[in-house]
């Protein structure tokens, strides 16, 4: 009976075991079992984890997280990391393993790919930027989330005649700033993307001020970076990515508008709350879909591929194209939104 691995990496996400449940439960009716790795590369390293049946991911696709749990391993910084990988399959009869992730985790699976090891992808971040799809499962998840908060940040900011600076998640690309501040109203939006200085900003809220608006909403994407400012060294994690916590680009806007204006500023961080939770009815079907059609990738054996959606089909797309070219926001959609910095 053929076997293959299935794994979750990287930050948590809503819609993951919807993908985990799509897989399982069409490989399993296709006679391919699957065994499922904890915490993702992690586990892919040790060989810790169990074979999945139906019973274990009945239901699960309306759980937040993942059942298999996750790890930001880079197995290629680790001695012999794909050389224990490549043990780990061949002593459980591994046929491949399905990777889902991020541009990190599937970046990895890319790697091993080249190197003879059976790799599907499947699109996993909240923050959209997986090239090849449209969206990736998570996303509309969070951009909810964040604008339900801004929704509610509204109402506080008018009542009081303040300016509030919302800071979400965005390390590179600014999709989740700019869809949940459109959605919500946000007076300013700043991405990656699109430099800003701080004067940009100030010029916005004094405005609102002059105009007798009395407060305003900023949202800001974690990665964003003010222009004209010298940028700090900051610590990075086994992917080289920044620690962006350590940056707190939100809060420290704030302190620039009320140092600059003498508005009452006040900065919201919602950080790791957008990708918690229960998954959206979006998600959760987007994340099925995704799952039964990497397991018909497997059936067919089809391996060097990532699941994408484009339009409204579900196909497959080269993972090393999917994981090199990162899908940013586009000055179309960013000019749109700039029409209501008012």
């Amino acid at each position: 009976m053929r076997k293959i691995g299935i794994l979750t990496g990287g930050g948590d996400c809503p819609g993951l075991n919807a993908v985990i449940r799509g897989v399982v439960q069409k490989c399993l009716m296709n006679d391919i079992k699957v065994f499922g790795f904890k915490k993702g590369w992690q586990g892919a390293l040790s060989g810790e984890g169990s074979e999945l049946t139906f019973d274990l991911v009945e239901d699960i696709h309306t759980l937040g997280g993942t059942i298999l749990g996750s790890s930001r391993t880079n197995i290629m910084k680790i001695e012999k990391g794909p050389e224990k990988v490549r043990a780990v399959i061949d002593k459980l009869g591994l046929e491949g393993i399905i990777a889902i992730g991020g541009d990190d985790t599937l970046g990895v699976a890319n790697k091993l790919q080249k190197m003879g090891m059976n790799m599907i992808g499947v699109p996993k971040t909240i923050d959209n930027d997986l090239s090849c799809t449209d969206y990736t499962f998570g996303f509309d998840t969070a951009t909810n989330i964040a604008a339900d908060a801004i929704d509610r940040l509204h109402t506080t900011a008018r009542s009081h005649s303040r300016c509030f600076v919302v800071e979400v998640m965005g390390r590179h690309t600014g999709w989740i700033a700019i869809q949940a501040g459109m959605a919500a109203g946000a007076h300013m939006i700043l991405i990656p993307e699109f430099p800003k200085s701080i004067e940009d900003v100030i010029e916005v809220v004094v405005d609102r001020q002059w105009r007798e608006k009395h407060y305003s909403i900023i949202v800001v994407a974690e990665g964003f970076e003010l222009s004209g400012m010298d940028q700090e060294n900051i610590e990075t994690d086994d992917f080289g990515n920044v620690r962006l916590e350590k940056k707190e680009i939100g809060p420290k806007i704030a302190k620039m508008i009320e140092a600059k204006t003498g508005i009452i500023t006040r900065a919201t961080v919602l950080g790791h709350l957008i990708r918690g939770g229960t998954p959206t009815a979006f998600d959760r079907v987007l994340g099925t879909k995704f799952g039964v059609k990497a397991a018909e990738l497997a059936i067919d054996k089809a391996y060097g591929n990532m699941v994408a959606l484009q339009g409204t089909s579900i196909i497959a797309a080269d993972l090393e194209k999917a994981v090199t070219i990162q899908k940013r926001v586009d000055a179309e959609f960013y000019e749109n939104a700039s029409y209501f910095f008012r």
